[in-house]
């Protein structure tokens, strides 16, 4: 790997096993202790390791600062504590800074340096912003190996002012991390506002989430997230196993706590054998709890709320005054006519109104000023699943500001962010309880559910069914975890050529699937499948069994058999609408669709177009 640092000295991140303030201990002694530390730099560094949860391998390494042993101040939170009091936070964090990449030289570590800085100290006119950049290359570290990790230990107010700052690093070469994520709102909005490189989740969030489906789902939000926003994600507070190997199959990219490494003054150059054998185990297949009875898929109206709305022409003080007059009110929707244009955020319109001289130049203009002019819009019709897509490829803004709800374009209501966020978690908690765990895809409850939801709207759809062949003779001799690459190849494919806003895809069990495609070009998407299977199944089998087109094996009684590489069969129904009644009859067909799929030599396509022909008569 490339040499990187990763850096971080902050209180925010730091033990709290120091030395703690007696209760006699004066503000003038701590003053003195705290500037007898700064003058001697009697200060000291411990690192601990942040690894690639998908190389097995260190990324870097983040420095913990210490206090003097013997010292008041020996813990990092005492220390910032008194550094804040006394007004010496700039000067302390640049000497920490020093410290910590004077000790990371010395022992030429691999990987990155975070550099935690607090948006407080980041933000004063009069911190010295090359500093650092002067220092190392003095110690001859380059500025792409450093990262600036921002740690929210008091609230950040002024974005415009930060986001200067922060570009001001990153024009020097420096990339930018976000700290804690999750631990308060604001820092939501510092993603949104900084796009940082890497965001950090809050060890709350991590530790228990192999127990606790809420955390679960918390996390795998922000990995989808972070994907859409091509931001890296670091697991902070990694103390378990099980923690490790939830956060490795959430497919979050860094992971950092106990379990892997504790800090230490010299710290190992690689990651120990036993989380190496962790990171790069097979997933462990887990037994699908018992099925449910299906319940209709949700709408988007479910949610609706009816705030107060105004027209684009309502003056800004007017605007203003309602939102100071109630003070739950968070977002006015901005209708004209019946036709939503805009959405007005209560946090803009206050910060914008507390600048100087804001008041008088706009109070007395139109709020379509301040208005969001492109607010998300939707049908009251859409299904929370459709509605899940919207959100994650939305601007997380958008989101904060909520979603309004129309009826053949009219606007009739809106659902808030916060509000959409706790139901669309809750349903996806749901479905993760029936999701396959090999492949993550939903299981029968989720899968009878959607075709129910399909038939009750009258839509026209095709239901897929997809069976490997010749699969349980390759598990038996290549064994199962080559059997589970398999499958987990076959779920990539599906994945790859469905449209994930219009199709779904389902993992019925074992070696099959159900597709429901709503894409119009189903057919064509169905040999594109075909062929990337043919193409990619060889890489599973020997160079001999591979160019020979198979392998010679005992069957289950006994006799030396030929069996082909594997192929794909996929059987199709097309459903018009009013065709079937219910998921079990659309089981039924699409499996004697298989059926005919599977007489078919090597990967093949049945289409049954019967019901097409039912319909043109």
């Amino acid at each position: 790997m490339d040499d990187q640092i990763v850096l971080n000295q902050t209180a925010h991140h730091v033990q709290t096993d120091g030395v703690t303030l007696s209760d006699h201990q004066t503000a003038h002694d701590t003053q003195r202790e705290l500037l007898d530390i700064i003058q001697r730099k009697r200060l000291s560094a411990r690192f601990q390791p942040i690894i690639d949860l998908g190389r097995g391998t260190i990324l870097g390494y983040e420095g913990l600062i210490r206090g003097p042993s013997d010292s008041i101040l020996h813990s990092p939170i005492k220390l910032f504590q008194a550094a804040w009091e006394n007004n010496l936070t700039v000067r302390v964090e640049h000497l920490c800074r020093r410290v910590v990449l004077e000790q990371f030289k010395a022992l030429e570590l691999p990987g990155k340096l975070f550099l935690n800085v607090s948006p407080e100290c980041l933000l004063q006119r009069d911190a010295k912003h090359g500093e650092t950049l002067d220092y190392i290359h003095e110690l001859g570290i380059q500025p792409d190996r450093v990262i600036i990790e921002l740690t929210e230990y008091q609230p950040t107010h002024d974005y415009a002012v930060l986001q200067e700052a922060v570009q001001h690093y990153r024009n020097m070469g420096f990339q930018i991390a976000i700290d804690d994520l999750g631990e308060g709102f604001s820092s939501l909005r510092l993603w949104s506002e900084l796009k940082p490189e890497y965001v950090k989740i809050d060890m709350h969030f991590i530790q228990g989430i192999d127990k606790d489906p809420v955390k679960m789902q918390f996390v795998r939000s922000i990995q989808s997230i972070a994907i859409q926003s091509a931001t890296k994600v670091i697991a902070e507070g990694i103390e378990t196993h099980g923690e490790l190997i939830a956060v490795r199959d959430l497919g979050v990219s860094c992971g950092q706590g106990y379990h892997i490494a504790k800090p230490h003054a010299s710290p190992a150059k690689a990651i120990s054998a036993e989380v190496a054998r962790s990171i790069t185990h097979s997933r462990v297949r887990k037994p699908l709890p018992e099925p449910q009875k299906s319940k209709p898929m949700s709408t988007i109206r479910d949610l609706i709320k009816s705030p107060q709305t105004v027209n684009s022409q309502t003056l800004n003080n007017d605007v203003e005054n309602l939102f100071l007059s109630d003070r739950q009110l968070k977002v006015i929707p901005i209708v004209n006519e019946g036709i939503p244009v805009g959405i007005i955020n209560r946090h803009n319109m206050v910060d914008r109104f507390s600048r100087p001289f804001q008041r008088e130049l706009y109070g007395k203009k139109p709020c379509s000023l301040f208005m969001d002019r492109d607010p998300v819009v939707v049908d009251h019709e859409t299904s929370l699943h459709q509605v899940s897509h919207v959100i994650v490829e939305a601007d997380p803004d958008q989101l904060i500001n909520g979603i309004l709800i129309t009826e053949d374009g009219r606007y009739i209501g809106m659902v808030t962010g916060p509000e959409l966020m706790r139901t669309i978690t809750q349903m996806q908690i749901e479905a993760a309880r029936y999701a396959n765990p090999l492949t993550q895809l939903p299981g029968n409850v989720a899968i009878n559910q959607h075709i129910d939801q399909l038939l009750t709207t009258q839509s026209t759809f095709a239901a897929c069914y997809a069976d490997l062949d010749h699969f349980k003779p390759f598990n038996d001799v290549y064994g199962y975890q080559k059997g589970d690459e398999v499958i987990q190849l076959t779920s990539a494919i599906l994945r790859e050529f469905c449209d994930s806003n219009e199709d779904f895809i389902g993992h019925i069990g074992g070696d099959d699937f159900i597709i429901l495609f709503h894409s119009e070009d189903w057919e064509n998407r169905c040999r594109q499948i075909l062929r990337r299977f043919e193409q990619s199944i060889g890489d599973f089998y020997s160079h001999e069994d591979r160019e020979q087109g198979g392998y010679i094996s005992e069957d289950r009684q006994g006799k030396k058999t030929f069996y082909p590489l594997i192929s794909l069969s996929l059987g199709v129904i097309p459903v018009p609408s009013q065709r079937f009644q219910s998921h079990h009859e659309i089981s039924v067909a699409a499996a004697d669709s298989k059926k005919q799929a599977k007489k078919i030599h090597g990967n093949s396509l049945f289409i049954d177009r019967r019901t097409e022909c039912e319909r043109h008569q």
